[in-house]
């Protein structure tokens, strides 16, 4: 078997069950991840806790599948948002030239002049922190990185003869668009996709991670990486077992990316 399908099947099994584990989070964890017992504090590894408990006796690895659920949601919405307004604004962009064009992408120049967490910390702090909000900011952030995508691909197809014939037979420029053009522009899509969940990932520990992001009450990595900061040395497990979480994930889902932008270029 060759080696980028090697990329595609490990990262493929990995995010699979990571999200397994995730969706497992949503309906059964093994203890209650709010449930604290005074008892239990600090507990290291174990089979009775998987990743030990935190400060308040609660378990670890309980809060960590609620919490990966949290992180997933917000990745995964955020990646929608910016994928299905950065491509409708790619598509008329690309598709119509001039300047429709010129407007967008100088717009488009602006918003990316910042990096996306800055930007994102700015947004944050005018609407307010939140799950909502986060969706929301890191879905305006994201956005033109898929406009600019499509944009691209779309200016280049636009002057195709199949494009061109199309023009001539009177089709419609929706039907061109939604039948001729969208779906070529799959295959440089997909990996974007993936590249976008990763950064949304990590946006929204780093937000959280800062207190700007989800409510406390609302269990992300991010802030569990933040509570397990001042609890390196008397319970370095929690750390570990957040961060390590975060970088199986990205590295599953990048794996993936990896693996679908390798069989596009075949």
């Amino acid at each position: 078997m060759s080696t980028q399908n090697w990329y595609l099947k490990i990262g493929r099994i990995a995010s699979l069950a990571l999200l397994v584990l995730v969706v497992m989070g949503f309906f059964w964890t093994p203890y209650d991840p709010s449930a604290m017992n005074s008892l239990d504090k600090l507990q290291g590894l174990s089979l009775t806790h998987l990743m030990g408990t935190d400060h308040f006796g609660r378990d670890i690895f309980s809060r960590v599948l609620q919490g990966a659920g949290t992180t997933v949601t917000i990745g995964l919405l955020t990646v929608v948002m910016g994928a299905v307004v950065g491509t409708l604004i790619g598509a008329i962009t690309g598709y119509l030239g001039g300047w429709v064009d010129s407007l967008c992408m100088h717009v488009l120049d602006v918003i990316t002049a910042f990096p996306s967490v800055l930007l994102a910390l700015v947004l944050i702090s005018v609407v307010g922190s939140g799950t909502t909000n986060v969706i929301l900011v890191l879905g305006i952030v994201f956005t033109p990185s898929f406009a600019r995508v499509t944009r691209s691909t779309f200016a280049t197809l636009r002057t195709q003869n199949f494009i061109q014939s199309a023009r001539l037979m009177g089709v419609p420029t929706w039907r061109i668009v939604t039948v001729h053009l969208l779906p070529n522009i799959w295959s440089v899509l997909t990996p974007c996709l993936t590249i976008g969940f990763n950064n949304a990932v990590l946006a929204e520990a780093s937000m959280s991670y800062l207190g700007v992001g989800v409510s406390p009450t609302d269990p992300s990595l991010g802030y569990m990486l933040s509570e397990a900061q001042g609890m390196l040395v008397t319970a370095p497990w929690y750390a570990l077992s957040v961060g390590m979480t975060i970088v199986v994930m990205i590295f599953a889902v990048g794996l993936w990316g990896e693996g679908l932008q390798k069989e596009a270029e075949r």
